[in-house]
């Protein structure tokens, strides 16, 4: 296999014995992302002069004899709001322009020590609130497989940069779906895990009181095979992240399927697009091929799930959103959009709906409370209703929509919201493409710390589907 199509395990592997040089291996992903980034503007800080001499001292250490780490010399991206070292640090937030990381970020540092090499630090949306990933700092991100349709958002550039072939893996952040909408839209797998199950520490913009639990760090990979190997080294406790917690990771190798559970709520897919709804169909006839037991449920309580991750984000703010975005006052929205209509505003349509969608919000706080209720009945439900099954849900209405359409319908995301309300783990999966030769995809969802499960159910469907695809 090409080495920008092998999975970070098999290229650890080929580097420790002596068949590829890392060099080889990081020359051939800068080689790859020279090609694809001025269109993609999907890194948008770069080290591969740094990267290059790392790798020398990878193969350095082999020949000497020594013994290394799991994954050096394999190449990866991480999300412009991690810290990088010596690279900017900004969120797509225009009021931190200029910034630039002392140290890394946790999650960052566990990769690193592992052997890993970064090549750059990928673009987000403003401020990691939206399902586009452009800002006023770096601009807009555009999808590997057809440049007028978009990555996705908060993780887009980590999303683009992976499905194009030139990062075997990266690390993205998810508190509404900006980890597994990327994955979705650019063809690739990704991993929201447990709450509580990997820090967030050197993160920005950071999470606030319980939206910590809603947030998930984790990996974007182009092989399923690495995602657990990575989730592994980035899980644990850190002495900083309050609600990290160390937990054992089973292996999803030894998960059978046969005889397990296996959900669908289809009264969920009423605006999901045919294409979408058969692609979960068919996800649904391969695990029930490998012995599986499909179950369609009804579970009215979903049609609640906007109101409910709404309600736990607003919970969780001791600042107003209107007030981080402009590092000072409260924005007049009226003014303010009046500049964006004139091209004026240095903020994005996207990011000033949602300071009015916040202000909407703390004018209800009786259905507040509601939602915060309908939220814990919805987790207990599911939790139950889950057991040690897997659960197949949409990411999106459809596949990835030209530039700005997500404006049209805005809340077309609560497909990957509501699993962030619910904590419990997903695993976004590629299921090949569309006629207009586009990414489809499926999320598996399990019950709380039941990742192992969910990364098996992506293994099983990659092996039936053939996973990710390199763009022509």
């Amino acid at each position: 296999m090409h080495l920008i199509q092998a999975s970070a395990r098999a290229l650890a592997q080929q580097i420790r014995l002596g068949e590829v040089t890392a060099r080889a291996v990081v020359e051939a992903h800068v080689a790859q992302a020279r090609r694809v980034n001025p269109t993609l503007n999907a890194l948008v800080h770069t080290r591969f002069d740094a990267a290059l001499a790392e790798a020398d001292a990878v193969d350095a250490a082999r020949d000497a004899g020594e013994t290394l780490p799991p994954l050096a010399g394999v190449p990866c991206t991480v999300k412009e709001s991690f810290a990088l070292t010596g690279s900017p640090h900004t969120g797509g937030h225009l009021v931190r322009k200029g910034v630039v990381a002392h140290e890394d970020a946790i999650t960052v540092s566990r990769v690193r020590a592992a052997g890993a090499i970064p090549l750059g630090v990928s673009n987000t949306s403003e401020l990691c609130m939206w399902m586009e990933s452009v800002n006023p700092i770096y601009g807009r991100s555009r999808n590997p497989y057809d440049s007028r349709r978009i990555v996705g958002g908060s993780s887009g550039g980590e999303g683009a940069i992976i499905g194009a072939g030139a990062s075997p893996f990266g690390l993205g952040s998810d508190i509404g779906g900006s980890i597994r909408m990327p994955a979705f839209f650019n063809g690739v797998f990704g991993h929201k895990p447990t709450g509580g199950l990997v820090p967030s520490s050197g993160q920005y913009p950071a999470p606030e009181g319980e939206a910590i639990r809603m947030l998930g760090t984790g990996p974007l990979a182009r092989r399923a095979e690495d995602l657990m190997p990575v989730l592994r080294l980035i899980a644990g406790a850190d002495g900083v992240d309050p609600i990290c917690e160390d937990r054992t990771l089973l292996d999803p190798g030894t998960v059978d399927l046969a005889g397990r559970r296996v959900i669908l709520v289809p009264e969920a897919w009423r605006r999901v697009s045919k294409d979408l709804r058969r692609c979960l169909r068919d996800a649904a006839d391969a695990l029930e091929a490998r012995g599986a037991r499909v179950e369609e449920h009804r579970v009215p309580l979903l049609g609640k799930a906007l109101f409910i991750w709404s309600a736990r984000m607003n919970n969780a703010q001791t600042g107003s959103f209107g007030a981080i975005l402009t590092g000072g006052a409260e924005p007049k929205l009226g003014r303010e959009l009046l500049r964006w209509a004139r091209r004026r505003s240095p903020h994005s349509l996207a990011t000033l709906s949602l300071v009015g969608l916040e202000r909407l919000a703390n004018r209800l706080p009786d259905g507040l409370e509601k939602a915060l209720q309908q939220g814990l009945e919805l987790r207990a439900q599911m939790s139950e209703l889950l057991g040690d099954g897997l659960w197949l849900h949409p990411p999106y209405t459809r596949t990835a929509p030209r530039h700005s359409r997500p404006l049209l319908t805005p809340m077309d995301w609560v497909n990957t919201a509501v699993v962030n309300a619910l904590e419990m783990p997903a695993t976004q999966v590629p299921m090949g493409l569309d006629k207009a030769g586009l990414p489809l995809g499926v999320q598996v969802i399990g019950a709380h710390f039941n990742d192992h499960l969910t990364i098996a159910g992506a293994l099983a469907l990659e092996a039936a589907f053939g996973g990710w695809r390199l763009p022509v």
